[in-house]
């Protein structure tokens, strides 16, 4: 039986227990200095405050104090922190990572390096461990539509696994697949990782016309739809520009994950509170108090110096992006003005 850890206590690292545990693998939940409550509601025989399922049976645990004993003779390790705890992490758990046979990256987000420069998570993961003269194992990021409660209830779910050496992402799959779990496997790592944080960043918009059709009582699903449509072109452009191929963001890692995200995630929810009349940064407030991240705020800002360092136009190739941007930012004073425009076909 192969033994993997998976760090990070949240719901995503909690739900992705439920098919390990189902496909066969010992699995170590880790939980950051941020994750006591969450352990302590688990170890009093709770559901998991964030997906509000139970923690999947056999799952060993571990505090944050107990780091080096959690990776200590594992076969994976699993990043499943938020996109802004990846470097910390990283960090402190290099010397079990490079030990095992791979790294996993449920995170999504973008990483800036000393200078200033956006990486993707992998690159960024791989530049740390460079600077501390650490080899890492193959890394395997994992994206797509999956929303954590209802992985954790082992409900279907269809994931995908990007590896740049494709044998390995397709051993993991056959490894972890379950009777409710599947799972694609692909060699365009850069693909899947462009498109996990960017639906996040367009699922805002999605919100946004929900929102308004609340506050209004008309709907907007014309609005939102083309706001769909214009987002998966951009992520495609996006992909492409940075050597992905055109296919990954019309699959599961981009349509896949923006149509589960754009239902009910996170972003889909902040977004809302803004179509409704709330300040992007009100909105933001509100949803750290309520302990609800929203990785596409932070994502927004980053994505547009990313963008600015591959020489594009971000105002005619991805408008959309612009104006979730400058909402969050409150450069744009009416989202709703911002994104209708964005959404037009003569910026397709």
């Amino acid at each position: 039986m192969a033994t993997i850890v998976v760090l990070g206590a949240g719901a995503m690292g909690s739900a992705l227990c439920r098919p390990l545990v189902d496909s066969g693998w010992n699995v170590r939940l880790w939980g950051t200095w941020l994750d006591d409550h969450l352990l302590d509601e688990i170890e009093a025989g709770h559901p998991h405050p964030r997906t509000n399922v139970p923690l999947a049976p056999g799952v060993k645990l571990y505090r944050s104090n107990q780091l080096a004993e959690a990776l200590d003779g594992v076969n994976v390790a699993v990043m499943a922190v938020a996109s802004q705890g990846v470097p910390k992490v990283t960090e402190l758990a290099l010397g079990g990572i490079s030990k095992a046979d791979a790294m996993w990256l449920t995170s999504k987000g973008f990483s800036p390096d000393e200078r200033g420069k956006i990486q993707l998570l992998p690159d960024a993961i791989r530049r740390i461990a460079s600077q501390h003269a650490v080899t890492l194992p193959p890394i395997v990021a994992i994206a797509g539509p999956v929303k954590a409660n209802e992985c954790a209830a082992g409900l279907t779910t269809c994931t995908i696994f990007g590896c740049k050496d494709e044998a390995v992402a397709k051993r993991y799959a056959a490894m972890t697949t379950t009777d409710n779990y599947a799972i694609k496997a692909t060699d365009d790592e850069t693909g899947v990782e462009i498109c996990a944080p960017m639906k996040n960043i367009y699922a805002i918009a999605l919100g946004i016309a929900d929102g308004l059709g609340e506050a209004t009582g008309s709907p907007h699903h014309n609005l939102k739809a083309a706001a769909f449509a214009q987002a998966v072109k951009e992520m495609s452009f996006l992909g492409q520009r940075l050597g992905a191929e055109e296919a990954t963001a019309y699959g599961l890692a981009g349509v896949g994950d923006l149509e589960v995200t754009g239902l009910s995630g996170r972003n889909k929810v902040y977004g809302t509170r803004i179509g409704k009349g709330q300040s992007a940064k009100d909105a933001f407030k509100e949803m750290e108090r309520l302990e609800q991240t929203v990785e596409g705020y932070p994502a927004a800002g980053l994505a547009m110096k990313l963008v600015a360092q591959h020489g594009i136009d971000v105002t005619r190739e991805m408008p959309l992006l612009a104006a979730v941007a400058g909402i969050i930012d409150a450069s744009v004073k009416d989202p709703e003005v911002a994104v209708a425009l964005a959404v037009r076909p003569l910026n397709s």
